[in-house]
């Protein structure tokens, strides 16, 4: 008896580790392109060329110090952080909105206006970029901001919802019918009650649509055509030159660009994988 639980706690530890070293197997290949990109950066650019994977000869911090001087990094990181942190913001607050009125509501059509902002899911945006061009050069939004706020809004609410909604369903109607009870509005209710317990949503949603927001090239390059308002994906292209590239400035633009949501990242990720975790239970 005691050989074959000793056998079987033997199996167990070889699983985990063999898990173990699959995960650290799978880490060191998603880090090695952001190891070689950051390495990079601090290369000239005969050095890349020359030993495209050793570390650099000597620390060369000058591609850092063009980021701000020469390629208006200061100017571009500004622009993508207006950008994404008001469309996150609208996207919370409007597919918040509507998960609490399609979760705890039963009204005519409910499902069907699910399903509706969920077909925005499954229809790519881009496959209307002409009439999004023509319809924001009509409202004279062209080369402005506020058009791709606008849009990256229009793309972060269908998954806002269907995470807000899965979410809210786990929430038991008892809290919000006790608050009805004490004379509390319906915002009251979503104020006070629903929102302090969709935190984690809020960081999925957050960080869900935070990444493909932040390196979002298509529509800046459709929507933007001033050099001061472009964002950062867009003005990185720029930096290409038809007979010359300074592919040590390129990388220290891609380096600086990748801290914020990195950073966001780190530091939210408890919450984020609590999040995804809730958001499962729910069949």
């Amino acid at each position: 008896m005691n050989e074959i639980l000793y056998n079987r706690k033997k199996g167990i530890h070889l699983s985990k580790l063999g898990i173990y070293m699959f995960l650290i197997f799978q880490g060191a290949i998603m880090s090695f392109p952001l190891l070689i990109m950051i390495i990079s950066s601090l290369k000239s650019n005969r050095e890349i060329f020359k030993n495209p994977f050793s570390f650099p000869s000597s620390l060369n911090l000058e591609n850092y110090s063009d980021l701000f001087i020469k390629a208006s990094y200061g100017r571009y990181f500004l622009n993508s952080l207006i950008v994404s942190s008001c469309a996150i913001l609208i996207i919370v607050a409007t597919s918040s909105l509507a998960a609490y009125a399609i979760s705890k509501y039963n009204f005519f059509g409910n499902r069907i206006v699910f399903f509706y902002f969920l077909a925005g899911l499954m229809i790519p945006i881009r496959l209307g970029t002409i009439n999004i061009l023509q319809m924001f050069i009509k409202m004279n939004l062209y080369d402005n901001l506020i058009s791709l706020i606008i849009i990256y809004s229009a793309m972060g609410i269908p998954p806002g919802i269907l995470i807000f909604t899965g979410f809210m369903q786990e929430i038991p109607d008892e809290l919000s019918d006790s608050a009805r009870v004490d004379g509390c509005s319906e915002i009251g209710i979503f104020g006070k009650v629903i929102a302090p317990l969709i935190g984690p949503a809020i960081v999925v949603v957050a960080v869900y649509n935070l990444i493909p927001i932040w390196n979002d090239f298509w529509f800046p390059l459709i929507l933007i055509n001033s050099d001061n308002l472009m964002t950062i994906p867009l003005a990185t292209a720029r930096m290409f030159g038809k007979h010359e590239t300074n592919y040590g400035l390129v990388f220290a633009i891609l380096t600086a660009a990748a801290v914020p949501p990195m950073i966001l990242f780190a530091s939210l990720s408890r919450y984020f994988i609590k999040g995804l975790t809730a958001g499962a239970i729910k069949g």
